[in-house]
């Protein structure tokens, strides 16, 4: 079935009025099935209609279907919430738990960007283009909690999803990976707003993001891993059958001077067992990777999940963040590491693939596969 002939599916929006929100809410406005239904903010927006307690940024006009739409308090029983077949979550780490634990409790479904369940061990951590399979735990969710339809869906970490998908391409080429270092140079958006002090950012580079190393070198590994036979577990990228073992990840973040589009400095070695491919080889595997949202074509996937750049000074958050709608990971100078066996450059749209589209993407895959109705 095409994207155009689905019925349409109320969605609403929690922290609809914070970046990842904003972003939410410019995307959905032209879905071709997911119809905004409900806005959720904090209770000092609630009441009020969204254009006039809006602090808008982005280069978009706020669409005008949604100016007049009055902010509702991010409780299931406001404001249509209950009428929505899916409800997509922005909200700040510090409050997210309990509000999507009380729209889960209350048979709905929860596509959340936020961290509070990501190491949950009944919900997906999914980045879109690696592991929609690990939606097949979400009968087990349900079944667990004594629930008929709620459930809880996250996605990652967004410099983490830029990491994963290159190396999802290079596992599914070669084989599995042994030790990844990365570091992030990411921009000052991934602090949501008013985020990160001018005087602390401008003419600097900081080399701290609290939590982010953490949040990286522990996402890898359950994203990458997979379910046990039953769909009831995730084996973190360890398998005994398959003699897999963790992959060994370092993570150093750092917030530099750049709106939109975080860019990772990534060594990778592969696993001593296996013939170390050439770096033609590896180019080769980053641009003929395909994921199951491209299978599936569901309308936010990008007609190329990697964008291989030639150019030795390429990909730059400035000139490649945009490509494919902000729904691909670009990757560039690729070449030999003396220390590792291969080293590159990725880029990736933080508030689009890094968080709004993969929510979004991940729900139109859930819809594919009969898990939202």
């Amino acid at each position: 079935m095409s994207a155009g002939d689905r019925k349409e599916i109320k969605v609403g929006i929690l922290g609809a009025t914070g970046t990842v929100g904003q972003r939410f809410i410019q995307l959905l406005s032209s879905h071709p099935y997911f119809k905004i239904h409900a806005l959720g903010a904090s209770s000092r927006s609630a009441g009020q209609q969204y254009g006039k307690i809006t602090k808008w940024k982005l280069n978009t006009p706020i669409p005008e279907n949604i100016k007049s739409m009055i902010v509702q308090e991010c409780k299931p029983t406001s404001g249509g919430f209950s009428e929505c077949g899916v409800v997509f979550s922005g909200l700040d780490a510090d409050v997210a738990g309990e509000i999507e634990e009380a729209f889960r409790s209350a048979e709905l479904i929860i596509f959340s960007n936020s961290k509070n369940y990501r190491r949950d061990p009944l919900c997906p951590l999914i980045v879109p283009l690696v592991n929609p399979s690990h939606l097949s735990i979400i009968p087990h969710q349900k079944k667990s909690l004594g629930l008929e339809k709620g459930y809880i869906v996250t996605n990652a970490n967004c410099s983490t999803t830029g990491l994963v998908v290159p190396l999802a391409a290079l596992e599914k080429a070669f084989g599995p990976l042994e030790t990844v270092m990365v570091t992030t140079l990411q921009a000052i958006s991934g602090a949501g707003y008013p985020g990160v002090s001018s005087l602390d950012i401008l003419d600097n580079v900081v080399p701290h993001i609290s939590g982010e190393e953490e949040k990286i070198e522990w996402e890898t590994n359950k994203i990458l891993g997979g379910l046990n036979s039953n769909n009831e577990s995730f084996n973190l990228h360890s398998d005994e059958k398959e003699n897999l073992k963790p992959i060994n990840v370092s993570a150093t973040t750092t917030r530099v001077p750049v709106i939109d589009g975080h860019t990772g400095v990534v060594n990778v070695k592969f696993n001593s067992s296996r013939p170390k491919p050439s770096i033609e080889e590896i180019e080769k595997a980053f641009r003929e990777f395909k994921c199951e949202a491209q299978e599936l074509n569901v309308p936010s996937a990008p007609e190329q999940a990697i964008v291989v750049h030639d150019l030795p000074d390429r990909p730059q958050p400035r000139l490649d963040r945009d490509l494919h709608n902000g729904a691909c990971v670009s990757v560039g100078r690729i070449r030999p590491c003396p220390v590792f066996d291969v080293k590159f450059v990725c880029l990736i749209d933080n508030v689009r693939l890094g968080a709004a589209t993969s929510s979004i993407m991940n729900a139109e895959i859930a819809v594919e596969k009969g898990l939202i109705v």
